[in-house]
């Protein structure tokens, strides 16, 4: 099953605004539901040069030929230096790679690489596309630079910008997007997609997912399972937990990752995992955890719904810390002091 299927209204607003395209798309979201392969399937679909009768890109023309080795000279993608680290590929090779990490930041050298993209003939004498992910990832004189570009459409080129938190975005690029909010699909449709993918239990991992089936699928592989595993392990010891030990532990787990943002990752989970438990305080099955709502039973029987409320306060603090720089092992032995107290 095609991603772009998971969000088959999407598909067909998109298809509607072929006849009058806008110079410029926000298609927006939570994570992991599917929009980067759906702004990648219109993206092929516009530059292909035997579309079919549905709007599809026909996957056999010199176009798609290229899109499927990466490698259209008439599209761009830009996204933080370590997002292509994190997704698998690799920022570059030697000492000078190794010594510099990753931005999580689209930079301005990213948007002024465009210029000669943008103001040179495009190769098929067809459509020109680029996709900005997450659009939120800019910096601010990223933004301020490809605002420019917008405020000033260039003939058959088209800015997709895919954001998970579009709050985020400058409201003068807002303002100049034609928005597309694309929904979660429903658990069904999700469900029998992570079914065809080859996932068993996809209920649990979907609910893992807050409902984002690509999340879904994410999660059912070893890199972020060994993240999740090891916060769950600790997080699940209530009492008997040793506030110093999990510390050192989820540190140690922490700079072993590669993917980016780790930390601030582990406190997504952290988050989710107390929601879970303030609802079990209450009596009320999980919405996140199915596979262990039992223990999270038992867990929320040695505190109180009012502590955990207040643990969660100081949770959104923590992630908000954990978006700048931080000493980790010091941040977990913080948030580990924290979270036994509740028990």
């Amino acid at each position: 099953m095609n991603t772009y299927l998971l969000h088959p209204h999407a598909w067909q607003q998109l298809n509607a605004w072929r006849a009058q395209l806008p110079h410029a798309l926000l298609i927006c979201g939570q994570r992991g539901i599917g929009k980067f392969a759906l702004a990648r399937s219109f993206a092929a679909s516009l530059l292909c040069e035997k579309r079919t009768d549905g709007g599809e890109a026909c996957g056999s023309c010199p176009a798609c030929n290229w899109l499927a080795q990466d490698n259209h000279p008439d599209l761009r993608l830009l996204q933080p230096s370590a997002f292509a680290e994190g997704e698998g590929g690799e920022a570059g090779s030697g000492e000078e790679t190794s010594k510099k990490k990753a931005s999580q930041q689209i930079t301005i050298d990213q948007i002024r690489a465009l210029d000669d993209f943008l103001h040179v003939g495009t190769h098929r004498h067809g459509a020109r596309v680029v996709l900005i992910n997450p659009a939120e990832a800019m910096n601010r004189a990223a933004a301020n630079a490809i605002l420019k570009s917008l405020e000033e459409p260039i003939a058959d080129t088209l800015f997709i910008l895919l954001s998970n938190e579009p709050h985020r975005l400058l409201p003068t690029i807002r303002s100049r997007c034609q928005s597309l909010p694309v929904r979660r699909p429903a658990p069904a449709t999700a469900v029998a997609w992570l079914q065809h993918a080859g996932i068993r239990d996809g209920e649990q991992w979907l609910a893992l997912a807050g409902g984002s089936p690509l999340l879904a699928l994410e999660l059912s592989a070893k890199p972020e399972r060994v993240l999740l595993d090891s916060l769950v392990s600790q997080m699940s010891r209530g009492v008997r937990l040793d506030p110093l030990a999990a510390a050192a532990l989820l540190d140690k787990t922490v700079k072993a990752e590669k993917r980016p943002a780790p930390l601030k990752r582990m406190l997504d989970w952290a988050q989710k995992w107390l929601f879970d438990l303030t609802l079990a305080s209450e009596g009320l099955p999980p919405r996140y955890f199915l596979a262990q709502a039992p223990l999270l039973q038992r867990l929320a029987q040695a505190t109180d719904t009012r502590r955990l409320l207040a643990f969660n306060r100081k949770a959104i603090q923590c992630r908000r810390q954990c978006e700048q720089p931080v000493n980790s092992r010091l941040f977990l032995e913080e948030f580990f002091l924290d979270y036994a107290r509740l028990f």
